[in-house]
């Protein structure tokens, strides 16, 4: 009996020996703090309405690509286009034969310098192969710009090629073969006195070309059309009262 709690006081004293020198168990880790709770934020202080009449912020300008700048513009160039290209069928007939007009009196004035004509008519005729040069150009162009048969010209030897001539003989004003010879053939004085003569027929039948057309219905609407006709109007019934008065006085000295 006393032998066994001898053999169990050494173990109990051998096994507290041990633990002592071993590495001890680490002590627990103390519990977390509690998170701390977040404030609540303080609400956002109302905006204020802007005063009456301050300026308010706009927007950027965004602007549109530039695929849309071109299809915006080739409409626009479409629809002028459009406007630009409406023309009634008698607007394009005056435009025609008023080409063929002018060019013979290219051909009666061109004849002034070579025929010994005065210095008024020389002066006269030169008037009217400048203004009457740059009509056919802008008529020519008008009719170019539209798809439209262009009428072409070209003076030889004092004689006037025209495409569609059998049309232009029949035009108000125009002279015949005979009388254009006789003008070729005469000079001085005489050259004078026809040439007035029939520049002043030649002037009224462009006068009565305008006159019919803005007697038809729906012709001469468009701003150019009306505006070169007015001016043809204008300008050749002011030469015809001049030419008319240049005439008078070579008859009175006649006399």
């Amino acid at each position: 009996m006393v032998a066994s709690r001898s053999l169990a006081a050494a173990l109990l004293v051998f096994t507290v020996g041990c633990g002592s020198s071993g590495p001890r168990p680490a002590a627990p880790a103390a519990p977390a703090a509690p998170a701390a709770e977040a404030e609540p934020a303080e609400p956002a202080a109302p905006t204020k309405p802007a005063p009456p009449g301050a300026a308010r912020p706009r927007p950027e300008a965004t602007r549109p690509s530039q695929e849309t700048i071109d299809r915006l513009e080739a409409i626009y160039a479409a629809r002028t286009d459009s406007i630009r290209q409406r023309y009634h069928p008698a607007d394009a007939a005056f435009m025609s034969g008023m080409i063929g007009h002018h060019a013979q009196a290219l051909v009666m004035s061109a004849l002034a310098p070579t025929n010994g004509a005065s210095r008024p008519v020389q002066t006269m005729s030169a008037r009217i192969i400048n203004a009457q040069n740059d009509e056919i150009t802008v008529m020519q162009r008008w009719l170019r710009d539209r798809d439209l048969p262009v009428v072409e010209f070209e003076i030889r030897d004092g004689h006037l090629m025209l495409s569609g001539d059998e049309h232009h003989h029949h035009m108000p004003g125009m002279l015949s073969d005979e009388q254009l010879e006789e003008l070729r053939n005469a000079r001085g004085t005489e050259f004078d006195r026809l040439f007035l003569t029939y520049m002043i027929q030649h002037h009224e039948g462009a006068v009565t070309m305008v006159h019919d057309l803005f007697e038809t219905d729906g012709a001469a609407q468009g701003d150019f059309v009306f505006k070169l006709a007015s001016d043809i109007q204008a300008d050749q019934g002011s030469e015809i009262d001049r030419m008319q008065r240049m005439l008078d006085a070579m008859n009175l000295d006649r006399i």
